[in-house]
């Protein structure tokens, strides 16, 4: 008879394989790209002159005052649901007890944590509320600093947010997101690896530099200081050569939601 253990990954695995659970998984990385996508462009709009808020928050946002936006952000939530449920029977099935084994756990259960995040917020949208994705990173920061210890808290939390931009750096130069996907072959290979590296960088700048105002944040025990995604790209618009700086994130952004396009066909699931 198998153990407990035993039976729970088989039932896992079965569920992992059916065919709606991987369908709307692909959904939810083309929806993925989709959010990125819109970031892209309201950041870009930034660098330009423009307003608006480059997050998931402001990007949610525009979809739900437009016509249709309230199928789009179900769509979202059933899409990014799934996605987030798929990475943590992902993490669920991996097998061993070393170091390495608890490290891919870890990360297949952050991503699949993050995923279902974003689509809670999508959920407040699609509900007819709305969500300032700023406000809750601060009212966390906030929280953190008035726990004991609240300062190292905010530190971990800091450098735990650094390490993931630098983890998506290292991967777009590396380049082993091509472990993710079957890649196509030919001119759409080449340009999936290229919309990949543009994409992953892009990304990496834009997490680190959110780690950089938590530790701010927690340097001068102000929770202000932590503003999330929309923050980190406007303070990117405020170094020299900001409006450049900017830009050029935005548009790597852009490339990381087309590359998740054709992840969303081409993912190995």
């Amino acid at each position: 008879m198998p153990d407990t253990t035993e039976q729970a990954r088989g039932a896992a695995s079965r569920v992992q394989d059916s065919r709606a659970l991987t369908v709307a998984a692909r959904t939810g990385f083309a929806m993925n790209g989709l959010l990125h996508v819109v970031i892209g462009v309201i950041a870009l709009g930034v660098a330009t002159g423009g307003g608006g808020e480059a997050d998931q928050g402001g990007a949610l946002g525009q979809f739900a005052s437009r016509p249709g936006g309230v199928f789009l952000l179900w769509l979202i939530v059933v899409g990014l649901g799934a996605l987030g449920l798929f990475q943590l029977l992902e993490a669920g099935l991996v097998r061993g007890t070393d170091k390495e084994a608890w490290g891919e756990r870890a990360k297949q259960g952050g991503k699949g944590v993050a995923y279902l995040a974003v689509a809670s917020t999508a959920l407040t949208f699609a509900r007819g509320s709305s969500s300032d994705s700023s406000d809750q990173t601060q009212t966390l920061s906030a929280r953190l600093l008035g726990a004991p210890g609240g300062v190292v808290l905010l530190v971990v939390v800091a450098l735990a947010v650094v390490a993931v931009g630098v983890y998506f750096v290292v991967k777009g130069v590396t380049q082993r997101f091509r472990e993710d996907l079957v890649l196509p072959s030919g001119t759409g290979g080449r340009g999936t690896v290229a919309l990949g590296v543009v994409g992953y960088v892009a990304k990496g700048v834009a997490v680190a530099v959110v780690g950089v105002l938590f530790g701010i944040a927690a340097v001068t025990a102000d929770p202000s200081e932590a503003t999330g995604l929309d923050g980190a790209l406007k303070a990117l618009a405020e170094l020299p050569s900001g409006a450049v700086v900017l830009g050029a994130v935005a548009v790597g952004l852009m490339a990381y939601g087309l590359y998740c396009f054709v992840r969303a066909r081409r993912a190995r699931l």
